[in-house]
């Protein structure tokens, strides 16, 4: 029986598929890859989070994630479809404090400059708009952080403001679906 008869919420753990990536749900068996990516200082340096200090912290971390079991969608692991191995994280995110959904990516640094943010983050906010049938979704991202900035403007999102965000002053970049544009 699907999740979606059982709890009455859609299951989107498995998300988009690019030329070559595909987007689903982190499991705790996926906490080294996750620990590679949020316990590097290159790739937390511009986040405004901190660095995980341990592979047991990031298995932490993936099993109190509570997206998918209380929105239905999350962040997903961005894995290679030639190799199969998990090179990032991309996907959305409800910030109820916000009342917004952000779209947020992190990749190792060994696969920044090949476009893979830009095709991740474009595949979330596709999903987004029309599986989701969200209307608007923002990203929030430091001045600092240059390549992310490139990334959203690629992506067609607008520079919406700024703001103080979890102690930190955020640009708000977003973007409507043109659903939304269209009425």
């Amino acid at each position: 029986m699907s999740r979606e008869r059982l709890t009455g919420m859609p299951d989107h753990t498995t998300g988009p598929t690019t030329p070559r990536l595909l987007h689903r749900a982190f499991t705790v068996d996926d906490a080294e890859a996750f620990f590679a990516i949020n316990g590097n200082r290159d790739v937390m340096r511009l986040t405004g989070e901190p660095v995980l200090e341990s592979v047991e912290s990031a298995r932490t971390a993936i099993a109190g994630y509570p997206d998918f079991r209380t929105i239905g969608y999350g962040r997903w692991a961005c894995v290679l479809k030639d190799t199969g191995r998990i090179i990032g994280f991309c996907g959305l995110k409800y910030l109820p404090d916000l009342d917004a959904v952000d779209v947020g990516y992190r990749f190792l640094p060994e696969f920044w400059g090949r476009g893979l943010a830009t095709e991740a983050c474009a595949a979330s906010l596709r999903y987004g708009f029309d599986t989701l049938g969200l209307d608007r979704i923002i990203a929030l991202v430091l001045p600092e952080n240059a390549a992310s900035i490139r990334v959203l403007e690629r992506v067609g999102m607008k520079r919406d403001g700024e703001l103080e965000y979890e102690g930190l002053t955020a640009l708000l970049y977003a973007i409507e679906s043109r659903r939304r544009n269209q009425s």
